[in-house]
């Protein structure tokens, strides 16, 4: 995790210098990723263990909003790190402006933002040229501070929502499978999703050792069917044991991670045995995590989209 100073914004680069800086990022994650696995340690698997954390997706305090993709493990990795009990964040200006502010001797976690933007010249050179302008991306990096390293911030931003208790039977998970309108064929003794025909087989749930692993598998085929040519329409042209196919395992596996997590499960890898397949992914191509990151956080994206639907049909349930 790379330390910085008490600025919100580190910088915000474009061309070459920008491209020189995005590959020192990609390096300096996809590095201490590699290591993470390599010790046995997934990023995603319980990140709050040692802090104690509450479940979630990292979120800006002041906006509610959850971030996404690569800063997701970037954040939960800051919550294993230092010890953080929740998962709460904002920038040094946003604690100021809430009435806290950040204390002394606090170093931020670096979170980093990629955006296009098409310079004068280049506008001046399209409109001469009468053709279209072409932008340049750029790369800003934040500096953020969880809500535990602020004070005299509002009391409510301190507080963190009781996980859910494990149990058999998981209201929100059902509300959104239902709500998915996915084709889910309870049987047999193999959980999959089959993309030829647009369906997933789970094995009941009480074929299973620990019941809550039903819905840990559920959602990581669900994670599969978003990338359904009707849905996302990711690359499933992989076969077992190519590094298509690993890189598509890690996609359905961090979004089941960040599914789990925002329905109060926590995660866990289904089979230990990908872990290889990851690292050679990982070690071959430094941007690889990112990508994969950014897939999940569309996959999960989608699904928790059902939320809404889900939301209404779990009041419904209890209230019954």
């Amino acid at each position: 995790m790379r330390k910085t100073g008490k600025r919100g914004v580190r910088g915000e680069v474009g061309g070459k210098k920008g491209q020189q800086l995005w590959a020192s990022l990609y390096s300096e994650i996809t590095d201490r990723i590699i290591a993470d696995l390599e010790r046995g340690s997934v990023p995603w698997v319980k990140p709050w263990g040692r802090a104690k954390a509450a479940l979630g997706l990292p979120k800006n305090a002041a906006t509610g909003r959850c971030y996404s993709g690569i800063n997701i493990l970037i954040l939960w990795g800051a919550v294993i790190e230092r010890g953080y009990p929740g998962q709460r964040w904002l920038t040094f200006r946003q604690a100021l402006a809430l009435g806290g502010n950040v204390r002394k001797g606090e170093h931020g976690t670096t979170i980093v933002h990629a955006d296009r933007f098409i310079p004068k010249d280049e506008k001046d050179r399209a409109k001469a040229d009468g053709d279209d302008p072409q932008a340049v991306p750029f790369l800003k990096r934040f500096s953020v501070f969880n809500v535990a390293q602020c004070e005299g911030l509002p009391e409510h931003l301190y507080g963190q929502p009781e996980p859910l208790p494990e149990r058999e039977i998981i209201p929100q998970a059902e509300a959104l499978m239902r709500a998915s309108g996915a084709d889910i064929r309870i049987g047999g003794d193999r959980a999959f999703y089959m993309p030829s025909a647009d369906f997933i087989e789970l094995p009941p749930q009480p074929a299973f050792f620990d019941q809550i692993n039903y819905y840990r598998t559920a959602l990581h085929e669900l994670g599969h069917w978003t990338g359904h040519p009707t849905r996302l329409a990711r690359d499933f042209s992989g076969t077992f044991g190519t590094k298509a196919y690993a890189r598509e395992e890690l996609v359905a596996e961090l979004s089941a991670a960040f599914t789990c997590s925002s329905l109060g499960i926590e995660p866990t890898v289904r089979h230990a045995d990908y872990i290889a397949s990851w690292l050679a992914v990982l070690r071959e191509d430094n941007r690889a995590i990112f990508r994969a990151a950014s897939l999940a956080s569309k996959a999960a994206d989608f699904l928790l989209a059902f939320n809404a639907n889900a939301e209404g049909e779990v009041q419904t349930e209890i209230a019954a």
